[in-house]
């Protein structure tokens, strides 16, 4: 058992809590400046770098925790190329590890892929040397991109350097990246002058111009949609809104009343938007010096002390869990701070307690909930995708962001949408007495509307997302702006915090933010969070007004400063606001990070979507996550317009495939190549060991020997798969299947000894294929059927395709409602005789597995034979 928490200093302090060497000058950064500092100078280290927790939102962690990435694969350098593989990895520069760690900062990991990129089936194959290749490029481009992000960068920059045989794979990367949104995104004229002047695409509605819906907004139209943007503000920007203050005088400035710190720059996409602006970030700075009940400032040593107590604190919750296992996911972090506390709650001063209370009141704050609704088990569940880099404010407000995103976006204001209705046909979107009519439709709405039930989805939304959307906490943070005829605190702080001796009224003006740098005039704004932020929505303004000027007289009068009445002030009430009825999402108690992915998940096949911060899982209750989730939203809407055109056309033209079906068996019919049950095809005028070839494999079976086998295996475990295969065999006597090698590949197989099931075995073991259908094979396939049909030149191909026999429609009949029965994957050996046994087939689990199988309405090889090149 842990022995009771103290409040005592840690054995190494840290020295210089404000790393800052010169508090008095206002720090500017450019924004997602994507050097690495001395990331390489020290490689015994380079892999950690510090980030601060969400734990430390409102004040800069003293003692940040090093967030430690996972170690790169060795990746290969000029001094340093990979030993066994040197010819084969690409070397594109001379700093990979670099370029890997800035390919982290957007998200991807350094060296694998995301599964994203898996689900987008960016490579046919993964591992080995070609995904080593793929993310090389892949990284290459980003960093590429982020030298200049003002720059449209096109697929010819990396052409010249990058060799021919790498092209299929810079074509992946490069079209991965640019239709998600990871480059080449923002508000340049460069990117800006890619918006084609007319669509060419369908209609889209995106419900709400907030971060979200301007991202994805932007993209959309980039592709060649017909966007409308419908939004119940008169304003965009939803939750991010910058506030004019002025007075006498001329005397103004910027207010950030919703979003206001871009919390981490290393990849941030905001501050690659402000980059393109030409803006410059200023770094919050660390100093936050915190003053008691009665106005003095708190005992430094105490501060360490309490801060350190608290950390450790939030330590033996993160161990309480762990031990606790799936129980802690109904269990409040709330609860389990309380029963540590309370073991040395007696053992401590009251100004002690007061600060800790601070430190609960920072956590709500930067969880925009109640500790006694966050979820033990869940609460931090983003904190390792948390963005590296300084936090931030945007000189002038995040308002010229929001401006600059909705500029030239068809936007109508005023439009409340109620009612969303989603079907196999398009969508509609009703809003007042206007109905909206579309393709498909983004809903981008906070999740506070999404829990009130204010917009009616026809049909109901799916009940896995509805219990999503009731899990998911969506807590509240209020803001007092404050404008003053002139500055009376200190000039060398960002921020400075106040104490109360009152738990319940802990979050109540607990943080202040000075904006003095950045807004244009003296601005000071106090934040109220946790159940004082819902106590606030009921305060009349000029109480709380006249409650923070009590503070701020309580700190600085003692030390002979007149505060002089401000000017003007601006209360927020974002809890009582229609349009979002809070301000950002929590993992409440029973939620989970799942719940995330859930609210993300389209519905209606693939005609309603979903983004806001509430819908990405690395990066809720933040402005980029917002963004992002506009951009992924973007790329989802028009992946699946892409299916559904291709559908369309496949459609209106079936025979298209039953051709290519036809010309493949056409070619197998006079192989290069033949050994056992193998058969390939390749261009004879590319000699190159590596030019690609088409291996087909034939599994053979009597009829006869079929049912003999089905006799004998009644009780075996796979019973109704073979009971599949039989019956397919029984009418279609011999089965083909596909993969791509290099010639050079199917040397080594032909050379392999011990017969077919040796081959077999090499194939999957050592080669790691899979033999597909004929759709499995891709386009690759194509070009490559194309260039051997063109050397054969004007050789008669056999084909019995179009020559049927009398009672043969019948047959195909039968075969075609076979082909939906039969399983997609069966494992392969090698019949004694030289053909592959159908009964082993089923029996043997260490074999090659058979893929994406799907048997052709028309066999294309005759009667008795039936070949997947349809597949």
């Amino acid at each position: 058992m842990d022995p009771p928490l103290q409040f005592s200093s840690p054995q190494n302090p840290n020295p210089n809590p404000n790393p800052n060497p010169n508090p008095n000058h206002n720090v500017f950064l450019d924004p997602t400046s994507d050097s690495i500092p001395n990331l390489l100078q020290n490689p015994i280290h380079y892999l950690s770098f510090s980030v601060p927790k969400k734990r430390r939102r409102g004040r800069s962690q003293r003692n940040p925790a090093s967030f430690r990435l996972p170690p790169l694969t060795t990746l290969p350098t000029a001094a340093n190329p990979s030993p066994s593989a040197s010819d084969e990895i690409i070397f594109i520069n001379k700093e990979p590890k670099t370029e890997a760690l800035i390919a982290l900062t957007a998200g991807f990991p350094a060296d694998s892929l995301t599964e994203e990129e898996i689900d987008a089936a960016v490579l046919p194959v993964i591992g080995g040397i070609e995904q080593v290749n793929y993310t090389l490029i892949r990284n290459h481009i980003i960093a590429k991109w982020r030298e200049n992000v003002s720059n449209w960068v096109s697929k010819k920059t990396f052409l010249d350097y990058i060799p021919p045989h790498y092209h299929s794979l810079l074509d992946s990367a490069y079209n991965y990246l640019v239709s998600h949104g990871y480059i080449n995104f923002g508000v340049a004229s460069s990117i800006k002058e890619r918006v084609p002047a007319e669509a060419s695409r369908p209609a889209v509605i995106v419900v709400g111009a907030g971060l979200a819906g301007l991202a994805a907004a932007r993209q959309l139209l980039r592709f060649g949609f017909k966007v409308t943007v419908l939004e119940g503000r008169k304003r965009a920007g939803g939750r991010v809104y910058t506030k004019k203050m002025e007075g006498g005088n001329r005397m103004c400035a910027a207010a950030d009343l919703g979003g206001s710190v871009l919390t981490g720059t290393l990849g941030n996409p905001l501050g690659i938007v402000a980059r393109q602006l030409g803006e410059l970030l200023h770094k919050v700075r660390d100093k936050c010096p915190l003053y008691c009940v009665n106005g003095m400032p708190v005992d430094p040593d105490m501060d360490v002390k309490v801060e350190s107590a608290f950390n450790r604190l939030l330590d033996k919750a993160s161990r309480l869990r762990q031990l606790m296992g799936e129980v802690s996911v109904d269990v409040s972090l709330g609860a389990a701070l309380e029963t540590f506390s309370q073991v040395y709650k007696d053992a401590v001063s009251d100004e002690e307690m007061n600060l800790f209370n601070w430190h609960l009141a920072n956590l709500e704050y930067a969880n925009a909930g109640l500790l006694s609704n966050l979820s033990l088990a869940f609460w931090d569940q983003d904190d390792p995708y948390d963005m590296g880099g300084d936090h931030c404010f945007l000189p002038g407000g995040n308002g010229k962001l929001v401006q600059a995103l909705s500029e030239n976006v068809p936007i109508l204001y005023e439009k409340t949408v109620h009612m969303i209705r989603y079907s196999g046909d398009g969508v509609q979107v009703t809003a007042g007495s206007q109905v909206f009519e579309g393709d498909m439709a983004l809903c981008t709405v906070p999740l506070g509307v999404l829990k009130k039930g204010f917009i009616k989805f026809i049909p109901e939304l799916p009940q896995r997302k509805l219990d999503g959307i009731k899990r998911l906490g969506f807590g509240l943070l209020n803001k007092v702006a404050m404008l003053f005829p002139h500055v009376f605190w200190e000039m060398d702080l960002d921020t400075f915090g106040h104490l109360s001796d009152d738990p319940s009224r802990r979050g109540e003006f607990f943080l202040f933010y000075s904006y003095v740098t950045v807004a244009g005039g003296p601005l000071l704004i106090a934040l109220v969070a946790g159940e004082a932020a819902h106590k606030f929505e009921s305060m009349p303004p000029t109480d709380a007004v006249t409650r923070v000027l009590q503070i701020l007289k309580g700190i600085y009068e003692p030390k002979g400063i007149t505060v002089p009445e401000p000017i003007q002030t601006v209360c927020t009430r974002w809890g009582s606001d229609p349009f979002c009825f809070g301000s950002y999402s929590n993992v409440a108690v029973g939620a989970s990070g799942d719940d995330y992915d859930i609210l993300a998940e389209s519905v209606g096949d693939g005609r309603l979507f979903f983004a806001g911060e509430a819908t990405t899982r690395r990066y809720p209750a933040t402005m980029h996550g917002a963004f992002l989730s506009g951009l992924r939203e973007a790329a989802n809407m028009a992946h699946h317009d892409n299916i559904r055109t291709l559908k369309m056309k496949v459609d209106k033209a079936p025979s298209n495939a039953h051709s290519c079906a036809s010309l493949l068996a056409d070619l197998f019919r006079e192989p290069d190549i033949e050994f056992g049950s193998f058969s390939v095809i390749f261009a004879r005028k590319n000699t190159d060991p590596k030019s690609p070839a088409i291996l087909r494999v034939t599994f053979n079976e009597a009829r006869k020997k079929c049912h003999e086998v089905a006799k004998q295996d009644q009780q075996h475990s796979n019973k109704l798969l073979f009971q599949q295969l039989q019956s397919h065999f029984n009418q279609q006597q011999q089965l083909h299947v596909y993969t791509l090698l290099s010639r050079q590949q199917v040397i080594d197989l032909r050379e392999v000894r011990g017969g077919d099931e040796m081959r077999l075995n090499y194939l999957c073991e050592k080669l790691g294929v899979k033999l597909v259908g004929r759709k499995g094979l891709g386009m690759n396939a194509d070009s490559i059927i194309d260039s051997i049909k063109a050397e054969r030149g004007n050789r008669k191909p056999v084909s019995t395709s179009l020559a049927l026999k009398p009672g043969v429609s019948s047959k195909l009949k039968a075969a075609g409602i076979m082909k939906r029965k039969l399983v997609r994957r069966a494992k392969v050996v090698r019949k004694s005789n030289g053909s592959i046994n159908v009964r082993s087939a089923i029996k043997v689990s260490e074999e090659v597995k058979i893929t994406n199988q799907v048997l052709p309405d028309v066999p294309v090889s005759g009667s008795n034979q039936n070949d997947l090149t349809n597949s």
